[in-house]
């Protein structure tokens, strides 16, 4: 039971409903209402320049990237930091 709680004291806070339920990791998958974009970037792939927008959840301070690569499909949405 120890090793339980350690496990889920990494991961506090906890993400709020609607950052659950964002699909990662898949291009073109939708975002939520409550996040707001905080600046984009460029960066370097194998594929080229691709566009990286952060966003941060008002709701549950859940910071994320969503990677806009039209040749890897597998981009999308990650967490950066909650």
């Amino acid at each position: 039971m120890t090793q339980n709680r350690s496990a889920t004291s990494d991961q506090s806070p906890e993400l709020c409903a609607s950052c659950a339920g964002i699909q990662r990791n898949w291009r073109r998958a939708p975002g939520h209402v409550e996040l707001q974009q905080h600046g984009n970037r460029k960066e370097e792939r194998a594929s080229g320049l691709v566009t990286v927008t952060r966003y941060q959840c008002d709701q549950c301070g859940t910071i994320w990237d969503y990677e806009n690569d039209k040749q890897n499909q597998h981009a999308g949405w990650s967490i950066v930091k909650r």
